[in-house]
């Protein structure tokens, strides 16, 4: 038998499908907020039917002849990528997520692409792709098929009035009270998203550079230069640092440190790293910060760099997120010039040649350092097998492979890698003092969920993210040379602060006069 059908029927079979195989989180979740009974029967029965006619007229008005199984296509693959990133790990696809997407290097990304990922699309995505394709179409004319798609638009109309009218109270409740639910809608909600994000990328010209801290003066009396290393985190939360109180020993090294605070109580300024490194540099903090505005203007960075400080970034993650394109810049992420490399290139490695980096740049000094960290979802990727101290381990990037027990152990020996690391910081650093006043300041850029109420890695909404992608830390650790009160600074420790305070922190500590400068946000007082 020749099946042919009308771009309606497939229209109409596409919607039934991306409601069936997209959204079985959303389903789920909705039936924990909504349990089944007589008061949420009505709401329950009618929501897919809803979600279809939404999906149906969405449709509708975007296929167009010969644009029609493209459109369509596109769908499906959204609904399957989204679906499987939702439906695994809890991820919500919005438009800070599709920045970080867009914005990671290939290297994650692949970490990403599991075996499940391509068994999922190649079932629930390209064989539908296929049959859609390979049906024939009845070619109705046009003035037929906008016939037909307007029936079918106006029936919808109806059916959805139906759905919703009789119980509107239902959906205005859903509507108000349980928006981190919409979110989790596919492939709708990530298509928004979508066009979201590529509306404001093209809206954000970059025409002009905003100066900040133009006044920025280090005072010519002050003989006392400074080497600061800032080590920028990657994925850490603070309640898996031993420094903080957790029972494992995960910074063994740093706790044997003098002069090393720890900072408990700090909120990132976002749940991804495309947003929270530029924050941390910006001053423009959590409650006004834009990533397209922050772009535009000046940060940390330059201000210390335009007051005589030599700055370097050195990065083994994916980039600088544009804080450090006007600064020098180096790649650590591929041998060279990183020269400790094995399964991965390690963050150790960019401390190689810092010493004569050091050496050949009198007076002030800001060096940052971009790790790798914690970066999930391949944890055991993050550290060379000589620290796998916590045992059983997760060797797998399929979480839903891995006990609780081995993912919560892999991301700690990443977490004890880090240790490591910083400690090594520590001793470049000692090592030149007291030619310098000497600081490490330690801040990751966000948390990450380890299968907490099932939702695993980060990016999720900062509205309704936990706090484990919230709650990060910040360490400190001050040079014996420095002429710093250490009780003040002890005594600052639990006092509730967040990203905002890095860049007043900076400024502070290279004794920077200007009026961007606001001593009481920095993370502790710095006058001597």
């Amino acid at each position: 038998m020749n099946l042919q059908v009308t771009q309606t029927k497939l229209i109409i079979a596409t919607a039934v499908y991306l409601v069936v195989s997209a959204n079985i989180t959303f389903f789920g979740k909705v039936l924990d907020a909504y349990p089944i009974s007589g008061a949420n029967l009505g709401f329950l029965f009618t929501l897919p039917i809803v979600l279809w006619g939404v999906l149906v007229i969405l449709l509708s008005l975007l296929c167009h002849r010969g644009t029609c199984r493209p459109v369509l296509s596109l769908f499906i693959v959204i609904g399957v990528v989204s679906a499987y990133f939702t439906d695994r790990f809890g991820t919500i696809v919005d438009i800070t997520m599709i920045q970080n997407a867009l914005q990671t290097n290939p290297a994650e990304a692949a970490d990403l692409v599991t075996t499940r990922l391509i068994v999922r699309f190649v079932l629930l995505g390209l064989l539908p792709i296929l049959i859609l394709w390979r049906v024939p179409l009845i070619n109705m004319g046009v003035r037929k098929e906008l016939y037909s798609r307007l029936r079918l638009i106006g029936v919808t109309l109806l059916i959805l009035a139906g759905c919703i009218l009789p119980i509107s109270s239902n959906y205005a409740s859903f509507a108000r009270e349980h928006k981190p639910l919409r979110y989790q809608i596919n492939p709708t909600y990530p298509i928004y998203s979508a066009i979201k994000y590529w509306r404001l990328a093209l809206s954000d010209q970059h025409h002009t550079l905003t100066a900040v801290g133009t006044d920025a003066v280090i005072p010519k009396g002050d003989t006392h230069h400074e080497l600061i290393i800032l080590v920028v985190g990657e994925t850490a939360r603070a309640d898996h640092f031993s420094l903080n109180g957790y029972a494992r020993k995960t910074n063994p090294l740093l706790e044997l440190e003098s002069h090393l605070y720890s900072y408990t109580d700090i909120d990132a300024c976002g749940t991804s790293t495309a947003i929270s490194v530029p924050c941390i540099f910006s001053d423009l903090g959590h409650d006004n910060f834009d990533t397209h505005e922050a772009a535009d203007r000046e940060n940390v960075l330059d201000i210390l760099q335009r007051a005589g400080v030599s700055v370097l970034w050195r990065d083994n993650n994916s980039n600088s997120k544009d804080v450090a394109v006007r600064v020098p810049y180096e790649d650590y992420k591929s041998a060279p010039p990183n020269t400790i490399c094995d399964s991965e290139c390690r963050d150790v490695g960019m401390l190689v040649g810092l010493q004569e980096y050091i050496d050949s740049h009198p007076g002030d000094i800001m060096i940052v350092l971009h790790q790798m960290g914690n970066h999930g979802p391949a944890y055991y990727e993050r550290y060379p097998s000589d620290f796998e101290r916590f045992k059983p381990t997760c060797q797998t990037a399929e979480l839903a492979e891995c006990s609780e027990e081995e993912i919560i152990n892999t991301y700690d020996n990443a977490i004890l890698y880090t240790d490591y690391f910083l400690s090594k910081v520590i001793a470049l650093l000692k090592q030149n003092t007291p030619a310098y006043e000497t600081l490490m300041l330690y801040v990751s850029d966000h948390g990450e969920s380890l299968g907490e109420h099932g939702v695993f890695l980060h990016g999720m909404p900062y509205a309704i993210a936990p706090d484990a992608q919230t709650h990060v830390p910040i360490l400190l650790w001050l040079g014996e040379s420095d002429e710093i009160d250490m009780a003040k600074v002890k005594s600052s420790i639990h006092t509730s602060n967040s990203h905002d305070a890095v860049f007043h922190t900076l400024l502070n500590a290279f004794e920077v006069q200007s009026d961007a400068l606001d001593k009481s946000k920095a993370l502790y007082d710095a006058t001597h």
